[in-house]
């Protein structure tokens, strides 16, 4: 990340302590600077050591330390974070923070700051549905600062319901996003985004089907650069092994025939300025799926196929106002292919890349890819990871929605 990006992480008591460990290392994998503040409670549970040793700077824990004074006080602490977050939040802490208490170092800190406070409240289910919290939950949102809805599932004192802290990884997420919203231009700003990723899967029976390799990590990434970029994205996805994009719309499908209805419902109910086409859709399938499981008694199995509806070229004839841009994942004459699709499904623009390239085909983490408009323009992006191709592509479309 070229921009400065600094996160002060504050950890309040309770045992969802042991997460901030591990969201403190994944906002560092993202290039954020990260620093830590720990209440009394928090210190119960998880030693300042953990922190510093992860960060490689010392954890501020009172309001009145001399040494922190010195080197950092409160004041400089609240002007130097670009985002505050309090991860867990404590039905404590959020009584401190919604009461404006300064009796404490991240109550001082909080009052000080001019930057976003995001809290990501964490205790036992009764505790969380407690009208107190919620009352005290509401004068958060009351003072400008934004609460993450806890997860619900299997809690440490066994009792099963909403009071979890959502994981590192969808934390460390919606931290960036949220940095990505103060930092970056916003070329997607009031746009309306339609993305279609991963495979789809063609029954052959019960227990087998025609599908292919793509993984969907293309597809995601551009739904998260869409999304940063301030557009409101809708997402149609094959089976994928990934977690849908916090603040994305997400449709789950199966068949090439689920993803075409899914995307013209999504058109029909309110038209997109932008459809991205990354999904690598089945171009066959089974005439009939057999209802029973085929049982393996001959040597030989021959399979009765037709072709499927062509989903990108589909939405291209019906929608026409839409900027269309395709995706080809070609194992030759990459360029030839590409703009032949380019022109047969009227599309706006088109994304090639060869897949044959085991460094940046199916699944690989990077990708290189050429982008080719309708009137001619080209752009080549070298290997980069997924996340920053998206980023380019999506800054290298935007000014042709217009």
């Amino acid at each position: 990340m070229s921009e400065s990006k600094k996160v002060l992480l504050a950890v309040s008591g309770g045992i969802a302590a042991y997460k901030s460990a591990f969201l403190a290392r994944e906002l560092m994998r993202a290039g954020v600077e990260v620093r830590v503040l720990m209440t009394h409670g928090a210190r119960a549970f998880v030693q300042p050591l953990t922190f510093q040793a992860l960060t490689g700077f010392e954890v501020h824990t009172d309001l009145l330390d001399e040494t922190a004074e010195a080197g950092m006080g409160h004041i400089e602490l609240a002007r130097w974070a670009d985002l505050i977050l309090v991860a867990p939040a404590s039905a404590n802490t959020i009584a401190r923070i919604a009461q404006g208490s300064a009796e404490h170092l991240l109550g001082t800190v909080i009052l000080a700051t001019s930057a976003p406070v995001l809290l990501a409240p964490a205790m036992n289910k009764h505790m969380w549905a407690n009208p107190a919290v919620q009352r005290n939950c509401a004068q958060i949102t009351e003072l400008g600062h934004e609460l993450i809805e806890p997860d619900a599932g299997l809690q440490a004192c066994g009792d099963v319901g909403a009071g979890r802290m959502p994981e590192p990884e969808v934390l460390s997420e919606i931290v960036i996003s949220r940095l990505s919203s103060l930092h970056r231009a916003h070329p997607l700003e009031g746009k309306r985004v339609l993305i279609t990723a991963g495979p789809t899967v063609e029954a052959i029976d019960p227990v087998r089907y025609l599908s292919n390799h793509s993984t969907g990590m293309m597809g995601y990434a551009l739904a998260r650069a869409c999304r940063d970029a301030g557009a409101d994205v809708t997402l149609v996805s094959g089976p994928v092994a990934l977690n849908v994009p916090v603040g994305v719309k997400c449709t789950q499908v199966q068949s090439a025939r689920d993803m075409l209805e899914a995307c013209l419902k999504a058109c029909t109910d309110q038209p997109f300025d932008l459809m991205i086409a990354t999904a690598a859709v089945a171009d066959y399938r089974t005439r009939e799926a057999v209802p029973q499981k085929i049982k393996k008694s001959q040597d030989e199995m021959l399979l009765d196929l037709v072709k499927n509806p062509d989903v990108l070229a589909t939405l291209a004839e019906q929608f026409p106002l839409t900027f269309h841009v395709g995706f080809a994942a070609e194992t030759q004459r990459v360029e030839e292919y590409a703009k032949g699709k380019l022109g047969d499904k009227k599309l706006g623009a088109i994304v090639c890349n060869d897949v044959s390239r085991s460094d940046i085909g199916f699944g690989a983490v990077d990708n290189a890819v050429t982008l080719y408009f309708a009137g001619g323009e080209s752009l080549e992006l070298v290997k980069a990871p997924k996340d920053q191709i998206a980023k380019q592509l999506i800054f290298a479309i935007a000014p042709h929605l217009s």
